[in-house]
């Protein structure tokens, strides 16, 4: 019995120690793409599910229950050769609010500058100093970008070792002839590129700050003391109004990826709120997020 224990115990903390850090759902969708082997989609999918899962992506112990849960969706729109694909990919991820069964969205982003090329049982490989083929480098660079923003929400500006990992990665692909990898790639700056060096950039510290403080110290604590969460989470929403109007660039593309993760998860923070503390903060999304005011004005109507 003594033996069996021991045994079992080493089990457990070999599994403890070694599990990944990332829980990614992958999806691809070719239902765009005619009169093709639609294996080859199948097996893309379970590559990229491999990869994902089974790779080590930082120094950091993970518990299984820790992992970070996101979810990468591939749309595939054209076939461009035999082993060639164009299309989109979306990049989800949320995390754990604190003793709730509650998950707050961290990352909404949809990157229109996704080309590839893959052949069929071909492996999927990556390393951080050669440069990569495009597809496997567009999946690191969101997943250590995934890790930072987790990270951040943490502790303050936790994810700047995985901000790093993901700009190196862009400087390792700045070679590749694929978009999304150079600065004037896109017309609104809405690529890899801008993403990671924004979020790097001191200008935009205020976006790190909001990251940490919006969930350890407001949603977090929303559980137990739901007015100081919320009081916490509009202090929170002012220092993104006060970024909004200093203006860093004309594109704000790290306060965009915000509003659209989370609008949603505003309104329904304050929909529990006072008559004064809705009014105020309608004002504020009529400001910075004019896009979904249509969504915010249900904060102006009365409560059933």
């Amino acid at each position: 019995m003594k033996k069996t224990a021991l045994l079992m115990s080493f089990i457990l903390l070999s599994f403890t120690v070694k599990a990944q850090e990332l829980k990614c759902n992958i999806q691809v969708m070719s239902s765009q793409i005619q009169g093709t082997n639609k294996s080859v989609f199948q097996t893309l999918q379970t590559s990229l599910y491999e990869f994902m899962n089974n790779r080590v992506w930082t120094n950091t112990m993970v518990d299984v229950e820790e992992r970070i849960e996101c979810t990468f969706i591939i749309n595939i729109s054209e076939q461009v050769s035999s082993d060639e694909f164009k299309g989109s990919i979306q990049v989800q991820s949320r995390r754990p609010v604190f003793n709730s069964g509650y998950y707050s969205t961290l990352l909404n982003f949809i990157d229109n500058n996704f080309s590839f090329k893959y052949v069929e049982f071909e492996p999927i490989e990556f390393s951080e100093t050669s440069t990569p083929t495009n597809l496997t480098a567009v999946l690191a660079f969101y997943a250590y970008f995934v890790i930072g923003l987790d990270f951040d929400t943490f502790s303050p500006e936790g994810g700047t070792e995985y901000f790093r990992k993901a700009e190196n990665v862009v400087n390792t692909c700045q070679s590749l002839a694929e978009k999304g990898w150079k600065p004037f790639d896109t017309k609104n700056n809405k690529n890899r590129y801008w993403l990671v060096k924004n979020i790097l950039d001191e200008k935009y510290k205020p976006i790190r700050e909001f990251y940490c403080n919006y969930h350890r110290l407001g949603l977090d604590i929303m559980d137990s003391k739901p007015d100081e969460g919320r009081i916490q989470i509009a202090q929170d929403l002012e220092l993104l109004q006060k970024l909004f109007r200093q203006k860093p660039d004309s594109y704000l593309l790290p306060l965009q990826v915000i509003l659209d993760s989370k609008s949603e998860e505003f309104l329904n923070v304050f929909s529990e709120g006072f008559p004064e503390e809705k009014n105020r903060m309608f004002t504020l999304f009529k400001e910075i997020d004019p896009s979904n005011i249509s969504k915010y004005e249900r904060l102006t109507k009365p409560a059933n």
